[in-house]
């Protein structure tokens, strides 16, 4: 994560803005007088709320976990070949 002062990214917000929201990179910056901040795009920020989510959420990481086991060792359910043509839309 790039780190700039409040100074600059005020001189040049539109460009930081664009920077952040275009290479999904959130940037701190920081402050002489205050708390430091970071900049993150909405679509980021969304994710990463979603993230914080499913592993807080310790049913669905179990339910994740016995996917994960069940997939390595090939025991878990297999779709017959019509429901994988309704889930690929075919």
């Amino acid at each position: 994560m790039d780190t700039i002062s409040v100074n600059r990214f005020r001189d040049n917000l539109k460009n930081f803005v664009e920077q952040v929201v275009s290479q999904h990179l959130p940037l701190k910056v920081t402050r002489r007088g205050g708390d430091d901040f970071v900049v993150i795009s909405a679509e980021d920020w969304d994710r990463e709320q979603e993230t914080l989510y499913v592993l807080q959420n310790s049913s669905l990481m179990k339910q994740i976990s016995e996917s994960a086991r069940t997939h390595v060792g090939h025991s878990g359910y297999t779709p017959t070949d019509g429901e994988m043509d309704e889930i690929l839309g075919v």
